[in-house]
């Protein structure tokens, strides 16, 4: 039982996104229609999720490059649940946020793909979170929060908006989005992505 749930979930954070990389010619993919972003900046949107082992990959990636990123220039990272059993993970990054822990949000990665805790439901997220040092009470009120329910609703609009098959993705300035299938890498797709920045202006 627990195996096919994890299974669920590895399937579905994997969907599509092509663990061979094979590159496609534009190395992206026009957004059409393209989606609202936040007014005067050039908006990057890091579609991801928990489960999914070339997120956790990237994720080190990703981190060093926003801090290379100009001032105009705002990332905002997405959790993707591509099933109902993918919901918990995304009010996970929320409620991270919501108490001030988003310090935490590698060390998921690390305790899934490298520790192999299964963290997958409320109960183990809370758990997991608790050992961390983080107030349970406070966490799973954040977790259960109108806020938190918002934002996951969010989330799920943008995938939605962004016809997004597969994580990680990287969209830019609403108008464009790659991913290692797409652009033939990690790296590649940050460097896809970066230049669409630069084009964006």
């Amino acid at each position: 039982m627990l195996k096919s749930f994890i299974k669920v979930l590895l399937v579905g954070a994997l969907s599509l996104s092509g663990a061979a990389f094979a590159q496609s010619a534009n190395k992206y993919v026009n957004v059409n229609p393209p989606q609202a972003t936040e007014p005067d900046k050039i908006e990057v949107l890091e579609f991801f999720s928990y489960s999914c082992p070339h997120c956790a990959v990237v994720e080190p990636m990703i981190a060093e490059w926003k801090k290379t990123l100009p001032a105009d220039v705002v990332l905002k990272a997405v959790p993707v649940a591509f099933n109902a059993a993918m919901k918990p993970l995304q009010e996970l990054f929320y409620a991270l946020e919501a108490v001030g822990r988003s310090d935490l949000h590698p060390k998921v990665f690390n305790a899934i793909h490298q520790e192999k805790k299964r963290i997958f439901t409320k109960d183990a997220i809370v758990a997991w979170v608790a050992s961390q040092g983080v107030d349970k009470t406070k966490f799973t009120a954040a977790m259960d929060s109108f806020g938190v329910k918002s934002k996951v609703q969010r989330a799920d609009q943008l995938a939605k908006g962004y016809a997004i098959q597969g994580t990680p993705s990287l969209a830019v300035d609403g108008r464009f989005l790659t991913s290692p299938t797409e652009a033939g890498g990690y790296q590649q797709m940050i460097d896809v992505a970066n230049d669409l920045v630069k084009q964006s202006r």
